[in-house]
This record gives C-alpha cells, structure tokens and sequence, in this order.
C-alpha cells in the first residue's frame, strides 16, 4: 500500500516507516523538522529511512492548509498513520499556541485530506493523558474522559471527537490509539528515560517528580509499532450493538474506535530508575520534587479491546527495553 506517515522523523514515526518498509509498503514521510528538540536527532532517523526504496519524505507544516490539501492530491495515500503532532504536557502550559496550531488546526487538515481522497483508513495518536482525572484503574476506553488535566490532553480528546464526526458525517473508517509512555532507541530528549540516563551518565542530578512515586504503563517502542501496524491493518467499523441510549464510549454506530496501547504493567518511577542505574552501572543522584500541575500520579492501559480485535501481545520487558535503550543511547552518542 502507499501509506503517509506524518511525524516521520519522530521516534514512533521513524521506526514505523522502517517496518513498513520492510514488509513491502510504499511510504511517504512527512515532517515539519522543528526545533521542539534536536534537530540533528530527527535528520538522524530520518538518513535511516531516506536510503530505503519504497521511501519518500516530505517537509511540510500539516498545519499548512494549502500545502496539506496539495500533498493528498498528489500522492493519493490509500491509508494514513498520523502521528505528528506538538508533544509534552508540560510544555502545553509553556506554550498553549502550539497545541492549537499543530493538534487542532493540522488534524483538520489531515481529515479534510483523508475526506477528498479517498483514504480507505486514518489511524492517528491519541494519548493516555486523556484520561485525566479519571482514577479507576486500569484505564479503559470504556471509561469517561471528559476531564482533562492539561491543554495537549484537550487536544487529543479534541481530536478523537474529531474523528467521530468525520465518520460519521462522510464514513471515513478512524481508528485512535491512546499511546501510553513509549519508550526505547531512538526516543525523544524530553521524556524521562533519555533525561535520566545523560544526566546518570554525566554525573548530574535528575528531576524526579512526584517524589519518585509515579507510577507510568511504559511501553517499549516495537511492541508499539506492532499494535499500530495491526490497527492500520484492521480497518475500523461500525458497532452494530452500539445504543444511544446507553452508549459505549470506545465504539460508534459510524466506522470509528478507539484503543489503549500499553504494556499493561504499570512501574512505580523509582524502580524505572533502579534499572537505568543497573543499565549504565552508575548511581543516580535524585532530586526529589512535588508532583507537576497537569501530571498524573498513574497510567495502567486496559489493552484488552486491542487483544481481541487485532491479537496485540507486548512482549518487551522493561527491564530489555531499559537496557536496549542505553546501549543505542552510549553508541549513538559514543559515551
């Protein structure tokens, strides 16, 4: 199939683009290359795809009304995996416009792409920060999510009603998948375990919020990718059982679902960090802090909805995941 990825040079989005290359799909790469974080990262997982067959990149803002309606037009994607989007729920109260501009107004665009042309799936990133205040765990799509805890978890809400108009109104096939605490090679510098292993590495403290008791459903990056690629894979339905009267909030009566995809084994931080310590072979020096406005003390993903529909089975320990990570992280930057 002739697939967008949009994200490409981030760190889910590269490492999707290589799978499917792998298995034989013709992909097209889009990204903006902002400097929300290290450039010089993103161009680096970006030469790993460039010199496969079957790759193309794009650099493009999807918040780029004409440039996006343009890019569909050309290239007439037969199925859509987007993933770009302006991350971090701290940096959400930082700077608000962001948010707006990439996960609202760029989403649009990507559904009026898929509208106009004909677009047979859109699988996009929704985020376990959706469930916000809700404390009855483990997560469920089943459950409320009307009380979001930060503007970037309003967004994804946002953009999963989004979606639901768009197959309901033009039966445009949507599937949402709640990323929760994806890590491993290649992973972001803003999230916690590339933060903490340089600072480890270097010999300076780390931040460690919540006193260390956080507890985060950490979900190494190729069990992701698995889930999204059999999600792309399994095109979305309608529920023939879905009622109004007692509606199910993870179905529709339109072609439209959305899924947890976690491990589903929660990790209390300081263990998280006890594993780093064991990866690098250095003693971390913590800087215990309260909890952060806009966090959550839990994530535990309910998976089971994704088990049944498409056979989603994680297998990557986080004690493995921890230590692939290292290892990529001391050859990539030769520590």
């Amino acid at each position: 199939m002739r697939i967008l990825v949009t994200g490409a040079a981030g760190f889910i989005g590269s490492t999707l683009s290589a799978r499917l290359l792998e298995r034989g799909d013709e992909v097209v790469g889009l990204d903006n290359l902002n400097d929300y974080y290290d450039v010089s990262l993103k161009e680096a997982r970006l030469a790993r795809l460039t010199e496969q067959p079957g790759f193309s990149f794009e650099k493009l803002d999807v918040a780029d009304r004409a440039g996006m309606a343009a890019l569909f037009e050309r290239i007439q994607p037969e199925r859509v995996v987007h993933l770009a989007a302006q991350a971090g729920v701290r940096y959400s109260i930082e700077n608000p416009h962001a948010y707006i501009d990439s996960n609202l107004v760029g989403f649009t665009n990507i559904l009026e792409g898929c509208r106009h042309n004909n677009v047979k799936h859109l699988v996009y990133a929704s985020s376990s920060s959706v469930y916000g205040a809700n404390s009855e765990m483990p997560f469920s799509v089943h459950h409320n999510v009307d009380h979001p805890l930060s503007l970037y978890a309003a967004t994804k809400k946002a953009n999963e009603l989004m979606a639901h108009t768009y197959a309901s109104l033009y039966d445009l096939p949507t599937t949402g998948l709640r990323f929760f605490t994806v890590y491993g090679p290649w992973g972001r510098p803003d999230m916690a375990l590339f933060k903490f292993t340089k600072n480890i590495l270097e010999g300076k403290p780390i931040d460690v919020y919540n006193h260390g008791h956080h507890r985060r459903d950490f979900t190494y990056v190729d069990d992701i990718v698995e889930g999204v690629i059999r999600t792309l894979d399994h095109v979305a339905t309608s529920n023939p059982d879905w009622s109004a009267a007692n509606p199910d909030s993870g179905t529709s009566f339109a072609p439209w679902r959305v899924y947890n995809i976690g491990s589903h084994r929660p990790v209390e931080l300081l263990r998280y960090i006890e594993l780093i310590e064991e990866a690098t072979g250095k003693k971390a020096e913590l800087n215990l802090l309260p909890m952060q406005p806009g966090d959550v003390p839990d994530t535990y993903a309910d998976v089971d909805d994704l088990k049944a529909d498409v056979g989603y089975a994680p297998s990557t320990p986080v004690e493995e995941g921890v230590a692939r990570f290292v290892e990529w992280y001391r050859g990539y930057y030769g520590v």
